[in-house]
Protein backbone atom coordinates (compact mmCIF):
# COMPACT_ATOMS: atom_id res chain seq x y z
CA UNK A 1 0.00 0.00 0.00
CA UNK A 2 1.64 3.18 -1.04
CA UNK A 3 0.51 6.61 0.85
CA UNK A 4 1.09 9.89 0.53
CA UNK A 5 3.52 9.70 3.23
CA UNK A 6 5.35 7.46 1.36
CA UNK A 7 5.32 8.65 -2.35
CA UNK A 8 6.60 11.98 0.05
CA UNK A 9 9.55 9.44 1.13
CA UNK A 10 10.25 8.42 -2.49
CA UNK A 11 10.14 11.89 -4.00
CA UNK A 12 13.01 12.51 -1.62
CA UNK A 13 15.14 9.48 -2.36
CA UNK A 14 14.70 8.60 1.85
CA UNK A 15 15.16 4.83 2.16
CA UNK A 16 12.31 3.27 4.19
CA UNK A 17 9.89 0.15 4.58
CA UNK A 18 6.33 0.10 4.48
CA UNK A 19 4.86 -2.71 7.22
CA UNK A 20 1.73 -3.20 7.28
CA UNK A 21 -0.91 -4.92 9.98
CA UNK A 22 -4.49 -5.76 11.16
CA UNK A 23 -6.08 -2.80 12.86
CA UNK A 24 -8.20 -3.61 15.67
CA UNK A 25 -10.69 -0.75 15.99
CA UNK A 26 -11.25 -1.34 19.42
CA UNK A 27 -7.72 -0.85 20.31
CA UNK A 28 -5.85 2.04 18.75
CA UNK A 29 -2.84 2.38 21.45
CA UNK A 30 0.84 2.46 20.53
CA UNK A 31 1.20 -0.39 22.51
CA UNK A 32 -1.11 -2.96 20.40
CA UNK A 33 0.76 -0.98 17.25
CA UNK A 34 4.21 -2.07 18.11
CA UNK A 35 3.32 -5.27 19.09
CA UNK A 36 1.81 -6.18 15.72
CA UNK A 37 4.99 -4.61 13.99
CA UNK A 38 7.27 -6.79 15.82
CA UNK A 39 9.06 -3.16 17.26
CA UNK A 40 9.54 -2.40 20.96
CA UNK A 41 6.65 0.21 21.93
CA UNK A 42 10.20 2.93 22.47
CA UNK A 43 10.86 2.68 19.28
CA UNK A 44 6.84 3.12 17.54
CA UNK A 45 6.73 6.94 17.52
CA UNK A 46 2.80 8.55 17.80
CA UNK A 47 1.99 11.97 15.84
CA UNK A 48 -0.59 14.33 18.28
CA UNK A 49 -1.58 17.23 16.96
CA UNK A 50 -1.54 20.92 19.71
CA UNK A 51 -2.46 24.05 18.90
CA UNK A 52 0.45 26.44 20.09
CA UNK A 53 -1.13 30.59 22.00
CA UNK A 54 1.02 31.96 19.39
CA UNK A 55 2.03 29.73 16.60
CA UNK A 56 -1.32 27.52 15.84
CA UNK A 57 -1.31 24.37 15.11
CA UNK A 58 1.91 21.85 15.24
CA UNK A 59 2.74 18.30 15.73
CA UNK A 60 4.74 16.04 18.02
CA UNK A 61 5.94 12.60 17.28
CA UNK A 62 6.93 11.31 20.86
CA UNK A 63 7.77 7.12 21.53
CA UNK A 64 4.26 5.14 22.11
CA UNK A 65 5.32 4.46 25.78
CA UNK A 66 5.43 8.20 26.52
CA UNK A 67 3.47 11.11 26.95
CA UNK A 68 3.60 14.71 25.34
CA UNK A 69 5.40 17.17 27.90
CA UNK A 70 3.11 20.26 26.83
CA UNK A 71 5.76 22.53 28.60
CA UNK A 72 8.22 21.42 26.94
CA UNK A 73 6.90 21.64 23.39
CA UNK A 74 5.59 25.10 24.25
CA UNK A 75 9.06 26.43 25.20
CA UNK A 76 10.50 24.41 22.25
CA UNK A 77 7.99 25.37 20.34
CA UNK A 78 7.89 29.54 21.29
CA UNK A 79 4.77 29.38 22.85
CA UNK A 80 3.85 30.49 26.05
CA UNK A 81 1.03 27.57 26.92
CA UNK A 82 0.29 24.33 23.99
CA UNK A 83 -2.73 22.09 24.34
CA UNK A 84 -3.66 19.27 22.51
CA UNK A 85 -6.80 19.79 19.74
CA UNK A 86 -9.90 17.96 20.34
CA UNK A 87 -9.94 14.50 18.75
CA UNK A 88 -12.92 16.12 16.20
CA UNK A 89 -10.44 18.67 14.87
CA UNK A 90 -7.53 16.12 13.96
CA UNK A 91 -9.13 14.65 10.80
CA UNK A 92 -10.17 18.74 9.36
CA UNK A 93 -6.84 19.96 9.93
CA UNK A 94 -4.64 17.15 9.20
CA UNK A 95 -6.56 14.46 6.83
CA UNK A 96 -5.94 11.93 9.08
CA UNK A 97 -7.70 10.03 11.19
CA UNK A 98 -6.99 8.99 15.00
CA UNK A 99 -4.55 5.68 14.51
CA UNK A 100 -3.07 7.27 11.37
CA UNK A 101 -1.85 10.64 11.76
CA UNK A 102 1.38 11.06 10.28
CA UNK A 103 3.86 14.10 10.38
CA UNK A 104 4.45 13.18 6.68
CA UNK A 105 2.00 14.88 4.32
CA UNK A 106 -0.71 16.67 6.28
CA UNK A 107 -2.99 18.76 4.36
CA UNK A 108 -1.42 22.08 5.37
CA UNK A 109 2.65 21.58 6.97
CA UNK A 110 2.95 22.15 10.44
CA UNK A 111 6.07 22.39 12.77
CA UNK A 112 6.79 18.99 13.80
CA UNK A 113 8.76 18.19 16.94
CA UNK A 114 10.74 14.93 16.72
CA UNK A 115 11.14 13.98 20.79
CA UNK A 116 15.27 13.67 20.49
CA UNK A 117 14.95 9.88 21.99
CA UNK A 118 14.16 8.95 18.51
CA UNK A 119 18.15 9.19 18.23
CA UNK A 120 18.78 6.05 20.29
CA UNK A 121 17.40 4.11 17.46
CA UNK A 122 18.67 3.20 14.24
CA UNK A 123 15.20 3.35 12.83
CA UNK A 124 11.99 4.08 14.36
CA UNK A 125 7.80 4.05 13.14
CA UNK A 126 5.46 6.37 12.10
CA UNK A 127 1.89 6.14 10.79
CA UNK A 128 1.94 5.71 6.80
CA UNK A 129 -0.68 8.38 7.10
CA UNK A 130 -3.89 5.14 7.28
CA UNK A 131 -4.39 2.79 9.87
CA UNK A 132 -2.61 -0.44 9.67
CA UNK A 133 0.32 0.94 8.35
CA UNK A 134 3.52 2.03 9.62
CA UNK A 135 6.50 3.79 7.75
CA UNK A 136 10.37 2.40 8.96
CA UNK A 137 12.77 5.02 8.61
CA UNK A 138 16.28 6.29 10.06
CA UNK A 139 14.87 9.43 12.43
CA UNK A 140 17.29 11.81 11.08
CA UNK A 141 15.85 11.35 7.31
CA UNK A 142 12.45 11.67 9.16
CA UNK A 143 13.56 15.01 10.51
CA UNK A 144 15.27 15.92 7.62
CA UNK A 145 11.62 14.98 5.06
CA UNK A 146 9.39 16.90 7.93
CA UNK A 147 11.98 19.83 9.11
CA UNK A 148 10.88 18.94 12.64
CA UNK A 149 12.90 20.32 15.44
CA UNK A 150 14.69 17.07 17.30
CA UNK A 151 14.51 18.17 20.99
CA UNK A 152 13.08 16.75 24.12
CA UNK A 153 9.00 17.21 24.10
CA UNK A 154 8.02 13.65 25.72
CA UNK A 155 7.89 12.52 29.19
CA UNK A 156 7.29 8.88 30.74
CA UNK A 157 5.26 7.95 33.19
CA UNK A 158 8.47 8.33 35.89
CA UNK A 159 10.06 11.30 34.93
Amino acid sequence: MKTNAARILDGLKIEYELREYKVDENDLSAQNVADKVGMPYAQVFKTLVAKGDKTGVLMACIPGDAELDLKALAAASGNKKVEMVALKEVQPLTGYVRGGVSPLGPKKRYPVFLDRSAANWPVIAVSAGVRGCQIIVAPEKLAQAVNACVCPVARRSQD
